[in-house]
Parts: C-alpha cells; structure tokens; sequence
C-alpha cells in the first residue's frame, strides 16, 4: 500500500483538505458518497473541506486514509460487539488475546482480524469440500470418457484422452468468496502482523473471485447443515467486500471506493430491532410485521402513498390474557441524553400510538444510546381534550455489552405496559 496521509475526523466533525491532498478520482469518489448521505464535501478557496456525518469507518482514497472515527454513543472498543450483536454473528475474540496491535481506529483491522479468526477456525475444522465437475485432458482414463471431443479434437487417437471427473474439492464458493474477502481485508489493514497472517491464511484457500462475483456468490448463498458454520465468516466477508454495506443495514450502491463504511443510524436500528425483541421474549412478546395490512399508509397526496412504519412492532401479553397488546417501538440516533425529544419526533411517535394501542393507553417507546448508564423518562402528551398519549425513552448505555443492555430493557418492559 502506498504512504498516505492519514486525516481523522470524528463524528460530525470536519478537516479541511489542500487541494493537492485530493486527486479527480477522489473527488468523484467522495461527491458519490455525499450523494448517499454518507459524508460533505465542500469546496473553499483554499481546499477542500470533509464533513463527517454519522458514517464512521475507512476510505483509503489515492493520497489520503481517511478515519472517521466514532466519538457520538458507540465507544471504539465496543462497537465490534454492537456490530456483532446487530448481524447475529459469534463476537470476535478479544484483541488482547491476538498476537497484532490494533491501530487507534480500530475499526478496520477488528473486521478483519473477526474474518481472519473465523476462517483460522474453518481451516481447523477442515475446509468444506463438494462435487465439482472438471473437464481435462489425461493419459490414462479416469472419470467418463469424452467421446465428442475425443473423436473431434484427437482424431482417434489414444496417447491423452478427454476426460469428464466429478470429485470433492474445496474449490467451491463457500471457500472462494472467503479467498477474495481476506485479499480486500489485507489491503484495508495498517497492522503488519495482521496483514500478513491475512496473506498467509489467504493461501489456504482457493483462488479469489473478483469482489463483484464473490457478492453475488453470497447473496445466493443459503444455509443448510453442511455449510451453516461458514455464516460468521460470510457475514464478515461480505461486510468487508461491501465496504461497510450489509444486508438490512446499509447498502451503498454505486459507490465505487476502497474502504470500510458504517452507517451509525443504520447499524442502530438493527441494534434496536434485536435489542427488544431479546428482551421482550421473556414476558412472551414478539416481534410483528409493521407494513402490508399491519402499516400506515397515506393516501390521496397526488398520486403519491407513503407509509409509516415503526422500527419494532411488539406484540405483549395483555391484561386480558386472550388478547395480546401492540407496542411501537423506534429507535433514534440522537443526543437524547442532552436534550430534549424534537416535536418532529413526538409527532411520529404519536401516530403510532393512534394506529396500534388502544385510545385508553397510547404508548410508543423511543431507544436511544447514550455514553453513560441506561437511562428511562416518560413524556407525557397532553391537550385540551384529554390525554394524547405517552412516549417511554429508553437509553441504552453502549458501554455495557449489549446482553447486559438487553437484560436492563427486559426489566422496563413492564413500564411501559400502561
């Protein structure tokens, strides 16, 4: 990898870039990024000036490595386990119990040592091998013999013979897609160690596929008994071969660059979306479906429909035990540690608390991290007729692990059933 300059910025911050420091191709790399949302790019009389919003991660860019680092709810040291938790995937194991020293940022080089730690357990374990069929020209007859293209290609003759074989070999794509995940992890890390024990490993498997095929390969992917101990490394694969796009997290398409992204807002409604539903099944709840018959659809605004749909929908035990109770739940990326609910938000909220529970207990419920301990307050809504509704805010202390988390919500569950 060639020097760069390395700029940090930390969430919703900025650094000012000299016009030298970015070449086209990153400016038309960076401008894609704006237009998903995932950072600014402004230009000034003297240079160029980068606005980090809520994306944290790497972008290795042709003269600069940018970090972004997360300074807002989500500590360095315990994102990867929110990440993990957020995808169902095995939490890495700890740094200090590796051989490499993770760089400040952190983010990039624990991808990659989760991916090196998982398919270190594969080789362990034995790759998986399956069926492949191979086509190729031999001195004795092994497998089928070729007929068409023994009659058309060797005239007759019997020196070397087509063959056709069907044998078990790990050249299959459950193994691939890990080859090409490791080649696109090592040139993303700064660890020396790390990198090459990710070189090292990346020998072990079959020949890597270009990154476009290897996706496609795992969107294809599905998991039966023979393959299901390969999802841990797929879900670190195909994390690190989207540049920080997972399935039902953040997917970035069209944007060409190298690096590791992570959407904050994203990754935390996926956080949320377990996080109750964890800490519902104990009282009996579950998690329903918000859209279809179950949404909120508006209608009539010229020919355009939209709809509102709640992070969570739970579905609770009631008092009455042959009815079961709806809750809304959404979670918000937001400092509601420091200040107050927006109205904007408040009037969401309220709309769900009309469309699901009943007009004697309106209840919706707001998950929010903060940097501190967990944190609960209702806010009561009131007007000239009576009673709104009530909005429970629960924040989530992203420094504890997010099972812990999970048991603190379980226990204000209770609260917020009327």
């Amino acid at each position: 990898m060639p020097d760069r300059t390395e700029v940090r910025i930390g969430e919703y911050g900025s650094a000012l870039l000299a016009y030298s420091q970015l070449t086209p191709r990153d400016v038309k790399r960076l401008r894609a990024l704006q237009a998903h949302g995932r950072l600014g790019l402004d230009q000034t009389p003297t240079g160029w000036r980068l606005k980090a919003g809520a994306t944290v991660g790497l972008l290795v860019l042709d003269r600069v490595r940018l970090v972004m680092e997360p300074k807002f709810a989500l500590p360095g040291d315990r994102l990867m386990d929110w990440l993990a938790y957020a995808l169902g995937a095995p939490a890495p194991l700890p740094v200090a119990s590796r051989h490499w020293a993770t760089g400040p940022e952190g983010y990039a080089d624990l991808v990659a040592a989760a991916l090196l730690e998982q398919c270190e357990r594969l080789l362990r374990e034995g790759l998986r091998r399956d069926y492949v069929r191979r086509q190729s020209l031999e001195p004795v007859l092994r497998g089928r013999l070729d007929v068409a293209a023994q009659a058309t290609l060797r005239y007759g003759q019997l020196d070397k013979l087509h063959i056709r074989t069907f044998d078990r070999e790990t050249d299959i794509w459950d193994n691939r897609v890990l080859g090409t995940a490791l080649q696109v992890a090592s040139a993303l890390t700064t660890s020396p160690d790390l990198t090459r024990d990710l070189h090292t490993i990346a020998d072990a498997f079959p020949k890597a596929t270009p990154p476009d095929a290897a996706l496609r390969a795992l969107d294809r992917t599905r998991y039966t008994p023979l393959n299901a101990r390969y999802r841990a490394a797929h879900i670190w694969s195909r994390l690190l071969l989207r540049g920080g796009g997972v399935t039902d997290i953040l997917t970035d398409r069209g944007t060409a660059a190298d690096g590791l992204l992570l959407a904050m807002p994203a990754l935390w409604e996926a956080v949320v979306r377990r996080l109750v539903t964890d800490a519902a099944a104990p009282h009996g709840g579950r998690g329903v479906p918000s859209s279809g018959a179950a949404g909120i659809t508006v209608r009539g605004d010229l020919g355009i429909t939209s709809a509102f749909r709640p992070d969570v929908l739970l579905s609770l035990p009631d008092r009455d035990p042959t009815v079961r109770a709806l809750l809304p739940v959404d979670a918000k990326y937001k400092r509601y540690d420091r200040h107050g609910v927006g109205a904007e938000d408040v009037h969401q909220l309220l709309t769900y608390s009309a469309a699901y529970t009943p007009g004697d207990d309106r209840r919706a419920v707001i998950v929010h991290p903060r940097a501190g301990g967990h944190s609960y307050r209702a806010l009561r809504v009131d007007s000239p007729r009576g009673r709104l509704g009530n909005i429970h805010v629960l924040g989530i202390g992203t420094h504890a692990l997010p099972q812990e988390a999970a048991a603190w919500v379980g226990s204000v569950l209770p609260l917020t059933d009327g």
